[in-house]
């Protein structure tokens, strides 16, 4: 039995149906079942669980002999802000998984997770690394780029898509690696079928380092729609998430993250990936593309999710 942590999110349909169709047999831990109806009608047991309730994790884990945790909370504030369910609920699951005697533990971390991370989610993913680096689990770290999905297509193409003006803090020019969520399933399953991976930490980005108006102008050609960019200086996120952080976490650390992207270093290369995991690699203006048409032919989201 593997079970998935963080199945209802994007990351985790694509593990769970990539995982149900090599004939797995899939739990997804959730704190909202309605959440996860599609993936039990896809074959899935579906438990309820909350990360910060240790009763509902050690339940979940009966029977289980594979743990993939891609859970976060990066907008997360109060109970669930992300010190909480990033690192108190990780430590609680990896604890959990030791007691039940779990054969592997594969943990989604993130790309430039560090101790001297200046944005505390990248310091916490840091923390829980080193947290199961030292428990008695065998255990694979994926830290994957950002996600094209949100930080391309929600953030940036939607707009685009829909006429709507894109605002962006800064001038745009610094490149940056987005991975496509499915990409990052493929290599997540292939960790799962080799013994000697386990132990080892593995880097997962795309094939194209872009920034933020190279994306705009992928996001203008895929959809044949001239964008509206709003140029706002760096300083208002730089000023501003101090004291928005008081009021909304999560949001204080997003904009943080803005300043941080578009001031160090977000580039990937992927030839060392793929000299060790020869696997094809979605290059965005090719999922753009494919994202724009499934808006024209009114085709639902979760559908194509299903398909691939």
């Amino acid at each position: 039995m593997i079970l998935i942590v963080g199945g209802t999110g994007k990351l985790g349909r694509h593990l769970t149906h990539r995982l149900l169709g090599n004939g797995a047999r899939v739990r997804v831990m959730t704190r909202d079942p309605s959440r996860a109806r599609a993936l039990l009608h896809a074959g899935a047991e579906v438990v309820t669980g909350d990360l910060l309730d240790q009763e509902s994790v050690k339940h979940a884990m009966h029977g289980v002999r594979t743990v993939i945790s891609s859970a976060h909370s990066v907008l997360g504030t109060g109970r669930n802000r992300s010190a909480a369910v990033d690192g108190t609920g990780q430590r609680t699951l990896i604890a959990a998984s030791e007691s039940a005697g779990v054969a592997h533990f594969v943990f989604v971390s993130a790309s430039g997770a560090s101790p001297a991370s200046p944005i505390d989610f990248f310091r916490t993913k840091a923390e829980i690394e080193q947290v199961l680096t030292a428990s008695a689990l065998h255990h694979t770290i994926v830290r994957p780029t950002a996600f094209m999905e949100v930080h391309t297509y929600e953030l940036i193409g939607k707009q685009v898509v829909n006429g709507k003006a894109v605002v962006i803090f800064g001038k745009g020019d610094n490149p940056r690696s987005y991975v496509a969520e499915q990409d990052v399933a493929a290599l997540i399953v292939r960790v799962l079928d080799d013994t000697a991976l386990q132990g080892q930490t593995i880097e997962v980005g795309g094939p194209d380092n872009l920034s933020t108006m190279q994306v705009i102008a992928i996001y203008e050609q895929v959809s044949g729609t001239k964008a509206r960019v709003v140029h706002l200086p760096l300083a208002i996120p730089r000023l501003m998430s101090p004291v928005v952080g008081i009021l909304h976490d999560g949001i204080g650390r997003v904009l943080r993250s803005i300043v941080h992207a578009e001031t160090t270093t977000q580039t990937f290369d992927a030839s060392s990936l793929l000299t060790r995991f020869p696997m094809p690699l979605t290059r965005l203006e090719d999922w753009a593309r494919e994202q724009v048409a499934r808006q024209s032919s009114a085709i639902p989201a979760d559908q194509s999710s299903r398909a691939s």
